[in-house]
């Protein structure tokens, strides 16, 4: 269609052109949207990573000696937050990077007749404590993943590892909410909070925080003299 024909149909027909106008100002609307996620995505990442590469680091090395003193990883979370555990669980245990070893590491949101019968018979304020009570030793190292913060599970499951002596790792998102304030109170030794209110933008962070802890662990874990302190 020529340019004359197109703007004698838009005079003489407009009807015939508004939803198109319509799909472009709402594709361009998207357009511009996916690029402002995206840049807020970006941003946040940047935030956190430049605000917490030392404490990463610490806790990367804390894994590592863990791993070298031949102790193991717990992981856990809720919801998408499972999912992540799961995600972690299985870098470690099938790392797909050539030359890397598969270290032991257990998602204790996988067992569903353990999680439903401690949720049933006990509480799900529980549902993690008691595999910790079975599953950890000393020196293992226990990842909790929660948006808010505040999952009462994983708090349970944080107390009962200090007890028991096992290295407490948290992720949360926002203000950090009631795993914070366990840092604070010295009872969690890592609280990596991603500084958004986004719920997407801290599950997004997350994945990549706990893929380049994975690859720092294993770099760590080719200097046996820093294992070794």
């Amino acid at each position: 269609m020529t340019k004359a024909i197109e703007d004698f149909s838009q005079s003489f027909y407009p009807f015939l052109h508004k939803e198109n106008a319509k799909s472009q100002d709402l594709m361009e609307g998207l357009r511009f949207s996916l690029m402002e996620k995206a840049r807020e995505s970006i941003e946040v990442k940047q935030k956190f990573f430049e605000e917490n590469k030392d404490e990463i680091l610490n806790a990367s090395l804390t894994i590592a000696r863990a791993y070298h003193r031949g102790r193991k990883l717990l992981v856990c979370g809720n919801g998408g937050s499972a999912t992540d555990a799961q995600h972690i669980a299985v870098e470690f245990m099938h790392p797909i990077t050539v030359g890397r070893k598969a270290l032991p590491a257990i998602c204790l949101n996988n067992d569903m007749a353990m999680v439903t019968a401690v949720a049933n018979d006990v509480s799900f304020a529980d549902v993690f404590v008691r595999q910790i009570i079975a599953l950890g030793v000393e020196g293992d190292c226990l990842i909790g993943i929660s948006t808010s913060g505040n999952s009462e599970n994983l708090l349970h499951a944080f107390q009962t590892a200090r007890r028991m002596k096992l290295t407490t790792i948290g992720f949360a998102g926002s203000d950090g909410g009631k795993m914070k304030e366990l840092k604070t109170q010295n009872l969690l030794d890592f609280c990596f909070t991603i500084p958004t209110s986004s719920i997407h933008r801290v599950q997004e962070s997350h994945v990549t925080l706990y893929h380049i802890i994975w690859d720092i662990v294993h770099e760590f874990l080719q200097h046996k003299s820093l294992l070794e302190e």
